[in-house]
């Protein structure tokens, strides 16, 4: 009976083109433009790593003086200062934890074969690959000796490698970043996340890093953070180490904690670390005030998404209704000329609920086409999102779930707005129709 619906309705279709036309062209505008804003959206939102994320947490300490020191709702401060990040790195618990800071050099080998080029490059800890899951192509992360002896050691994408060295394994050989020699020991898989989790501060849709060299050599190479940096309080700087020992914040912090004790075990660690700092004078006040969320909740704290986005949304959405009531209108003037037919029908044995359900099929159709047409237009619109702000390229994309979703948003909502045409035509009295003809 189902086949015979679809029969009947692509027949109808043939009878009316220029309608049917115009309701799927807006059915495919309404869906095209809703799923453009509903994508970026579902991709800005998304878990990154929903089997982890609940394990990594990124602490906040606030070591300023009692009254609203930051600009954050709750007076933390995004970032930490580095003798706090390098304290907690040194400190025992937990296992799986390092800091982190963006900074950047000009990158060449040396050699007129490669021109030198600009680069943003990550200083971390050596387990930031295993923590944020990194997949290496060739070699591994530096030692714990080299990181402990700030050896001049790196580890590169993919996509920097092929630019230095080709397609050919680099591990082993050098690359300049400006004149400091530093030595590949392995080549990870290009960062292919639409959200930069690790580092939200600096931009959550900047251009992740393409090379990341160890955190014990921020003193000796005096590396300057491409990252934000803020304090609470005037300093006298004048020189680098007075920049290491100051209250300004720039470094970001991750820990990894698999179980609930764990974590309760570093709450407790967290708030005796800030006891023993205030007892060495770095502030005066007496509570004692740190927060420790996971990745999600970080993400939200930082508001990833912000209300411009759900706005947005919102509109597209609006915007399909007001598609829906377009369609509304031309389905209840095509159905109600199809009254007589559907008299006929009564009389011959329809039943009211088959005739309802003929009719929705009908429309269920129509958005199924129209929604699959809609997908290019989304697709167009993506395009020209990737094309206008690249600061959204990894975000302006469909994946899986939105693919399916797009058509089946507009079968559901031409369902929605054929239901009362159907109704309506299914309340035909066969003695009126006939008698009328």
């Amino acid at each position: 009976m189902f086949l015979h619906y679809l029969d009947l309705s692509w027949r109808s279709f043939k009878r009316t083109p220029m309608v049917t036309i115009l309701m799927v062209l807006a059915i495919a505008t309404g869906i095209g433009i809703t799923m453009t804003s509903l994508s970026v959206y579902h991709m800005m939102a998304m878990d990154p790593m929903p089997h982890k994320s609940s394990k990594l947490f990124h602490p906040q300490l606030n070591t300023s003086d009692e009254g609203p020191q930051w600009w954050t709702e709750d007076n933390l401060p995004h970032q930490m200062t580095y003798k706090d990040a390098m304290n907690l790195y040194r400190a025992e618990i937990p296992r799986i934890k390092t800091p982190s800071m963006r900074t950047g050099f000009s990158v060449n080998l040396n050699s007129p074969e490669v021109k030198p080029f600009i680069e943003s490059v990550r200083m971390t800890g050596r387990v930031f690959f295993n923590m944020f899951e990194f997949s290496f192509i060739h070699g591994s992360s530096w030692s714990a000796d080299q990181e402990d002896r700030a050896a001049y050691v790196t580890v590169i994408s993919r996509s920097m490698s092929e630019r230095l060295y080709g397609t050919s394994d680099s591990v082993g050989r050098d690359v300049y970043f400006d004149d400091h020699v530093f030595k590949i020991v392995g080549v990870y898989e290009d960062f292919d996340y639409h959200v930069k989790f690790y580092d939200l501060t600096n931009g959550a849709f900047n251009r992740a890093e393409n090379a990341v060299i160890p955190i014990t050599l921020i003193p000796v190479l005096k590396a300057q953070t491409w990252g934000n940096s803020n304090g609470w309080k005037y300093e006298e700087i004048n020189s680098f180490e007075d920049e290491l020992n100051s209250e300004l914040v720039w470094l970001q912090f991750w820990a990894q904690l698999d179980t609930p004790e764990e974590e309760a075990e570093y709450r407790a660690f967290l708030t005796d670390y800030l006891r023993e700092q205030g007892t060495l004078g770095r502030f005066e006040r007496e509570e004692v005030k740190f927060a420790l969320r996971n990745l999600t909740e970080w993400m939200e704290y930082n508001k990833v998404v912000t209300e411009d986005n759900r706005i947005l949304v919102s509109a597209s959405f609006m915007f399909l209704v007001v598609c829906l009531a377009n369609i509304l209108g031309l389905l209840l003037g095509k159905f109600l000329r199809r009254v007589p037919e559907v008299g006929v029908r009564r009389a011959l044995g329809a039943s009211k609920r088959q005739v309802f359900f003929q009719h929705l099929v009908e429309v269920g159709l129509l958005g199924f086409i129209g929604g699959v047409i809609g997908i290019g237009i989304a697709q167009l619109g993506l395009w020209g999102v990737r094309a206008t702000y690249s600061y959204y390229s990894a975000l302006a994309t469909m994946d899986v779930s939105m693919l399916l979703a797009a058509p089946s948003i507009a079968i559901g909502a031409c369902l929605i707005a054929g239901m009362y045409p159907a109704w309506l035509v299914c309340r035909t009295n066969p003695a009126i129709c006939l008698k009328t003809q």
